[in-house]
């Protein structure tokens, strides 16, 4: 009798949620199921929020499956109407809501930190802080110095309120995902370590603005540093500054001359990355192109203009003010009507 009643219990539940998924009407619903809730707390959730309308047979339904230890916490997103069978299945299996999170190419550790404040539901200088903490880049297997450049650039999804810590290693993950064996033989092939690359790399994604030239790009850094010539990365400087800066003046430049990110006063490559490269730029700084270019001047449009020569490159320089200034007359004249 004991187990005809169990029978018969189960066909009554099987039959009250294939009921439930009649009507299903287009907005979803969205609930958290918290760390530690039991089965009963969750089932409540479910029927107050009109997911599950004889929830003491949902109650034996999910007992009798074995579901009723398995359910995960997570925030949730179900259609009203679902089978009873489906809304365990995405209890059981864990499938949370999830957002977006992109983190653009070349974004510094400050900048990242901003960007996932709002997934993790963290302050950004509490999750910087965590970005920051000493040893990270030991126990994340990463050459250093900190995180600073490896977390990749990409697009992740995350459930929001995720660990932070969660966060760190799928981006190192991806960063480690990169670094195939093939491309582990070339730092061999170049005579350059990974840090090496992911430096130069960084450099690389922060001049750039046309992945087309960042392998040319790429070599010119290559021939100073085999030169011994300074490297004189603007970009390194405005690290070295703390940021972005409308124009890099000279004493600026002299305010951080002992900064070893300060490429104008120190030889060499920085001590680090300055930002986190993308797979273009990597590859640019592990294939760079086979040319003679020592310096490079940008075009108003975002391209360069690249010269062997000092007496060269300041005639583009010198044609680079020129052109500034005829934008700027342009726009004078655009702004006044075309008047004289």
């Amino acid at each position: 009798m004991r187990r005809l009643s169990v029978v018969v219990g189960l066909s009554v539940a099987l039959l009250a949620g294939c009921r439930e998924k009649q009507v299903r009407p287009e907005a979803a619903v969205e609930f958290t199921v918290p760390p530690g809730a039991s089965f009963s707390d969750v089932t409540d959730t479910l029927a107050e929020r009109g997911l599950v309308r004889s929830p003491r047979l949902f109650s034996v339904y999910g007992r009798l499956r074995g579901d009723d230890q398995r359910v995960r916490a997570g925030r949730y997103s179900l259609a009203p109407g679902s089978a009873w069978g489906e809304i365990l299945e995405a209890l059981t299996t864990g499938h949370v809501v999830t957002e977006p999170v992109t983190i653009p190419e070349g974004f510094r550790l400050t900048q990242i930190a901003e960007r996932l404040s709002d997934i993790t539901e963290e302050p950004p200088d509490s999750v910087l802080a965590q970005l920051t903490e000493p040893g990270a880049d030991t126990l994340l297997n990463v050459p250093g110095p900190g995180l600073e450049g490896y977390l990749f650039p990409d697009t992740y999804r995350f459930t929001p309120g995720v660990d932070v810590d969660v966060v760190i290693h799928a981006m190192v993950d991806r960063y480690h995902a990169f670094w195939t064996p093939e491309r582990r033989e070339r730092l061999d092939s170049i005579g350059m370590t990974e840090r090496q690359v992911v430096t130069l790399a960084s450099i690389v994604q922060a001049e750039a603005r046309v992945v087309e030239e960042m392998p040319r790009i790429a070599s010119v850094y290559r021939n100073r540093l085999q030169r011994g010539m300074l490297l004189q990365a603007d970009p390194t400087v405005l690290y070295a500054l703390g940021g972005p800066r409308a124009r890099l003046l000279y004493a600026a430049i002299d305010s951080v001359a002992d900064s070893p990110y300060n490429t104008y006063r120190q030889p060499g490559l920085p001590p680090g990355p300055i930002g986190a490269p993308g797979a273009a730029a990597l590859e640019a700084a592990l294939h760079p192109s086979n040319e003679a270019y020592l310096y490079f001047v940008a075009r108003l449009n975002g391209t360069h203009v690249f010269s062997r020569t000092l007496a060269e490159h300041n005639r583009n320089v010198a044609e680079y003010h020129r052109e500034r200034a005829r934008q700027r007359q342009q726009q004078t004249h655009d702004e006044g009507g075309g008047r004289p």
